[in-house]
């Protein structure tokens, strides 16, 4: 049977370790039980072929920061490092496999299920969820990435200590001045580590959120300004989970495009000509298969995290032919 509404967003604001805000009643009828909860666990960074198991480049391979490896100007392959929450750790796969298919991009992610901007900034690892190791800076310093793709939810809840308990629920101006603030740290601390070759980040843009559809079209502006701000790129990956001429508002089933119609693995339901975008049980998360109690990629074929992937390896792609 399944739980009452309030039940379920009380669940998911203790458990859910990742995003969404229980202030507001949904916006386009999400189902009625929470998602399940998953734990946060920290992981290797998750790398291409020619890199070890902790993300560098192995004896003999060039080096990501190399003109001669640098995917900018020359034609070459891409180095792209792929930060975020739980959403980055269930599409983490699925993009590289796009990234290196179109671009032969030599590829890295290290996602972690229930952090946000500030989880990844240098100085934080004390009230954090991401190790030093693992911090945005640090890997820049170490795998001189040419792009670095930024997803985050917002983590309205303030499941991470280093929110210092701020929530969109509980005092919204505060939390979005925050958030802008740790997107300016994140972006200057990155860039420092680049040096000479800073990465170019890459924001994406977040789906429509059934509870607080205010919020994330707050927090899209807000990447949208800091893009502006420090010469990234937008990767709308949000719009690409949204029906047609309705951005921010909550389906859970959308009509098949034209790759899914070619690849109708994808269709999911092709009677009907849509397909499934979330499961019955959690309105958040992108991945069919069941949420479990330790994070991983999704081991299914998924069509929203399908559309996201081949959003942001479309822009990076663009950039790449660009230069």
């Amino acid at each position: 049977m399944r739980k009452p509404w309030v039940v379920g967003v009380a669940l998911a604001a203790v458990l859910l370790g990742a995003c969404g805000d229980p202030s507001s009643e949904p916006a386009a009828g999400p189902p009625t039980a929470a998602p399940e909860a998953s734990a946060t666990t920290h992981q290797r960074p998750l790398a291409s072929p020619g890199t070890d198991s902790s993300g560098n480049a192995s004896p003999g391979a060039p080096s990501p920061g190399d003109p001669s490896s640098s995917g900018t100007g020359s034609g070459k392959p891409p180095a792209v490092l792929y930060l975020g929450d739980s959403l980055a750790m269930e599409n983490q796969e699925a993009l590289g496999r796009e990234l290196r298919g179109e671009l032969r991009a030599r590829y890295t992610s290290a996602p972690y299920s229930g952090t946000t901007l500030c989880d990844y900034l240098e100085g934080s690892a004390e009230r954090s969820l991401v190790p030093a190791g693992d911090k945005a800076a640090a890997l820049v310093r170490s795998l001189r990435p040419d792009y670095v793709v930024l997803q985050f939810w917002g983590n309205a809840w303030g499941y991470t200590p280093c929110m210092d308990g701020i929530t969109y629920d509980g005092a919204r101006e505060r939390y979005l001045e925050r958030y802008a603030a740790d997107a300016r740290r994140l972006t200057d601390q990155m860039a420092a580590a680049g040096g000479a070759r800073p990465p170019r980040v890459v924001w994406v843009l977040q789906g429509p959120d059934p509870i607080t559809p205010d919020r994330v079209r707050r927090v899209n502006t807000l990447y949208e300004e800091r893009a502006a701000a420090s010469g990234g790129l937008l990767a709308d990956a949000g719009r690409a989970v949204s029906p047609a001429g309705a951005r921010y508002t909550w389906s859970q089933h959308l009509p098949c495009n034209a790759y899914e119609r070619a690849h109708p693995e994808y269709c999911t339901q092709r009677d009907q000509d849509r397909t499934a975008l979330h499961r019955d049980d959690d309105y958040l998360h992108f991945c069919l298969a069941p949420t479990t109690s330790t994070p991983k990629p999704c081991p299914v074929r998924s069509p929203g995290i399908q559309r996201m992937a081949r959003e942001i390896t479309r822009v990076i792609g663009g950039h790449v032919r660009s230069r």
